[in-house]
């Protein structure tokens, strides 16, 4: 019972921080491994309870969703496709593979979402839709993988490709992160150590903290919410640096 209500606070807390920052892993992957887990159940677990994350903040964010839908579908698609590469490399060769890659790859994020937008950067990076899927994938295949942070390499790209509101872009983060996570969790749920116990009082945390989410972006000034994101994303890609080569 006592770890069922950690798991449901780490859930609203990393809901919350996911659909926010894209930094839900930062509270729940060591909140699980705190109730006992191995990395690799941690992390498979995670993936699946954080399905919900994604479903609560998109049933949130409806009003900055409008509109977007040929956006949503373009890049959920080639998302999704990383998800399962990212899914199936996980189960075939787990380990730590991208150990020392990963921290290069949040702090950069990091660094584009502190930058201040450019106008400009939209028609030029339409012009390179090639280009932008095959990152769009890849950024699928490492949230398929291990997925801390995915949220924030999502948000830097989109951020960079369109000149809107942080809370549009954000919601479109949120919706499009949902493919690579439930198709990697469908696998997972099938051939992975998912420990069921655990994933229940996670994804109704999960849930509850992406579902309100929105609301708390809509009222946030976006010039400190995106220093607070470049911040966090920093600072958990020093921890991740420190994991990796310490």
């Amino acid at each position: 019972m006592l770890e069922a209500l950690l798991l449901l606070g780490a859930g609203v807390l990393a809901g919350l921080t996911g659909s926010i920052a894209g930094l839900a892993s930062l509270v729940s992957y060591p909140a699980l491994l705190a109730t006992g887990l191995s990395p690799v159940a941690a992390n498979v677990t995670n993936t699946v309870a954080l399905v919900f994350n994604g479903i609560g903040a998109t049933a949130g964010s409806r009003l900055e969703l409008r509109g977007q839908g040929h956006r949503i579908r373009r890049f959920a698609l080639l998302a999704g496709m990383g998800g399962a590469c990212g899914g199936a490399l996980l189960l075939a060769a787990p380990g730590d593979t991208f150990a020392r890659v990963v921290p290069v790859l949040v702090g950069g994020a990091s660094l584009m979402v502190l930058l201040p937008p450019r106008p400009s950067t939209f028609d030029a990076a339409e012009s390179h839709r090639a280009r932008t899927g095959v990152v769009v994938f890849a950024i699928g295949v490492y949230g398929g993988y291990f997925g801390a942070a995915a949220g924030v390499l999502l948000l830097a790209l989109l951020l960079a490709l369109f000149n809107e509101t942080l809370a549009r872009i954000n919601a479109l983060k949120n919706v499009v992160m949902v493919a690579p996570n439930a198709v990697a969790a469908l696998a997972f749920a099938v051939f992975g150590p998912v420990h069921w116990a655990a994933v229940l009082p996670l994804a109704v945390g999960f849930f509850i903290g992406g579902r309100i989410s929105p609301a708390i972006v809509r009222r946030l000034p976006m010039r400190p919410l995106r220093i607070g994101i470049g911040l966090a994303g920093l600072g958990l890609a020093a921890k991740l640096a420190w994991d990796a080569w310490a």
